[in-house]
């Protein structure tokens, strides 16, 4: 935060004291209805019987050719041999390649043989380990560790279960499913990731569970997604814990419908490394579960302990570090309910300008909620519980639990994607380009506006630069190669980025 954002928080908390809550437009389908015995959830993307709650599990059963890959052979083979519906089961050893998945149902399964695990091994010279464009893809029982880029990326994949990975130090982002729906990311460990351990963008219908991430800048980041609940988890030793955002200049310019329940979040200090200028570079350390504009997002039934900054915090884009404004994104969240979560020393030893939040509401103690700037008609239930600052216009929660709502997959898998050649150029560019480039703001690489500056009417020299980029600005990572698109889907891409707009 700047003093400048700061002054306007400040502001903004004086007229919502002094003149009362006011409520901005509803922009999604939730109903969060009275109920004097404070029952259920009563919004969402569905709602299940309130009986037992289980995880998600996947419903497909192996099936066609199962191909082997040994040590000494290549994982990129078997794929290019697989059919749709083939297992590809992978032994121990290591694999020292980038494997791309561009066709449906393919199930690429690791062997375990007495604690030795497949390793794909990217020596700090790939960019990236697995990256998947088709749908029904399943990635189960890998090691990846040493990659500049990220370790499973999903491109605009559907039906996507991501299971019991191993990833260490895999650069931008460990699990990134991007432009996805229908996805599970469970059971996995990821740790030394310099965005976010497991990153969720553009995506709907999504359940995160069961996972470890640890010793990144954002542990689990939900980022202009829809639908999706993060459960189970442990999280821990990031900047930030568990994040739900809007990022805007991204075509898809909302998040909401995000629950975070049953999570362990603790001790969420470590020194933020993100990229400078970055997005993420602007998590304060210290951070346990931070809400910026996204909607309808419930926090329930967590652990959240021995964070320096706040245990949670909700911010629109103007009290945000590092956010380039977009007129088309809602800049303030809306319908965020804290139900009921143990919170313990947290905000101990929290940044200036929660200080100065706390000194302009005369706040004694620590502070484990706090709330700066425009936030729309929101709730908290058993508010005295916690030492929050700035939520004194939150209503009480006339819900106490998401009991009925076990997960947002959807009952039957999406269907096969279809695609025009005329569209190729633009699902292209949603599912691979704007995982790295925002319109105007930078989230990894420079803006798309300051690439459309550059080459303006020369789509063949982005093309170019596509397949075999070099580093031209030191305050930008080195762009990975996609030199496995096809010099027709290169150019397409190319032709569609440079008419884009925000």
């Amino acid at each position: 935060m700047k003093i400048g954002k700061l002054i306007l928080a400040l502001l903004v908390l004086a007229v919502v004291f002094g003149g009362g809550l006011w409520y901005g437009k509803q922009q999604s389908t939730t109903i969060i209805a009275a109920n004097d015995e404070g029952g259920s959830y009563g919004g969402g993307f569905r709602s299940a019987e309130p009986d037992a709650r289980p995880r998600a599990t996947a419903t497909r059963g192996p099936g066609g050719t199962v191909h082997q890959v040994r040590e000494g052979g290549k994982i990129q083979d078997a794929v290019n041999a697989a059919e749709p519906g083939d297992t590809i089961r992978i032994f121990p050893g290591t694999y020292t390649e980038t494997v791309y998945i561009d066709k449906d149902g393919i199930r690429l399964i690791g062997v375990i043989e007495q604690g030795n695990w497949p390793t794909l091994e990217g020596e700090k010279r790939l960019n990236d380990a697995i990256l998947y464009s088709g749908n029904d893809i399943v990635v189960e029982n890998l090691k990846i560790t040493n990659y500049k880029g990220n370790g499973i990326m999903g491109q605009a994949g559907n039906n996507f279960e991501i299971r019991n990975n191993l990833i260490i130090d895999t650069g931008v982002y460990g699990i990134f499913p991007q432009l996805g729906q229908n996805g599970i990311v469970e059971d996995n460990v990821v740790s030394g990731i310099e965005d976010a351990a497991i990153y969720v963008g553009m995506s709907d219908n999504i359940h995160v569970a069961g996972n470890e991430v640890f010793d990144s800048v954002a542990g689990i980041e939900i980022e202009n997604s829809r639908h999706a609940i993060v459960e189970n988890n442990y999280v821990h030793h990031n900047t930030g814990g568990i994040l739900a955002f809007i990022t805007p200049g991204l075509p898809i310019k909302t998040t909401y419908d995000v629950i975070i329940r049953d999570n362990f979040i603790v001790d969420n200090n470590t020194p933020n490394f993100g990229a400078p200028g970055s997005t993420v570079a602007g998590i304060p350390a210290g951070t346990g579960v931070l809400i910026m504009a996204a909607d309808e997002v419930v926090i329930e039934n967590n652990i959240i302990r021995d964070h320096q900054t706040a245990g949670i915090l909700v911010v629109d884009h103007a009290n945000a570090s590092n956010i380039t404004a977009d007129p088309d994104a809602d800049p303030a969240p809306d319908q965020v309910a804290i139900l009921d979560n143990f919170m313990l020393n947290n905000g101990y030893d929290t940044i200036d300008e929660v200080r100065a939040l706390m000194l302009a509401t005369m706040t004694r103690g620590t502070p484990d909620i706090v709330r700066a700037g425009e936030v729309r008609d929101s709730c908290i239930r058993n508010r005295h519980r916690y030492t929050t600052v700035g939520v004194g216009d939150f209503a009480d929660c006339a819900f106490a639990n998401t009991d009925n709502i076990d997960n947002y997959l959807l009952p039957e898998p999406v269907p096969p994607r279809e695609i025009d050649p005329s569209e190729q150029g633009k699902l292209t560019y949603l599912g691979i380009c704007t995982g790295c480039h925002s319109y105007k703001g930078i989230l990894i690489g420079p803006p798309v506006e300051m690439i459309q500056a550059m080459y303006r009417d020369d789509p063949a020299g982005i093309a170019a630069y596509i397949a075999d980029p070099v580093k031209k600005r030191p305050t930008f990572p080195e762009m990975p190669p996609q030199d496995y698109l096809s010099p027709e889907v290169r150019l397409a891409v190319a032709e569609y980025l440079l008419t884009v707009g925000n």
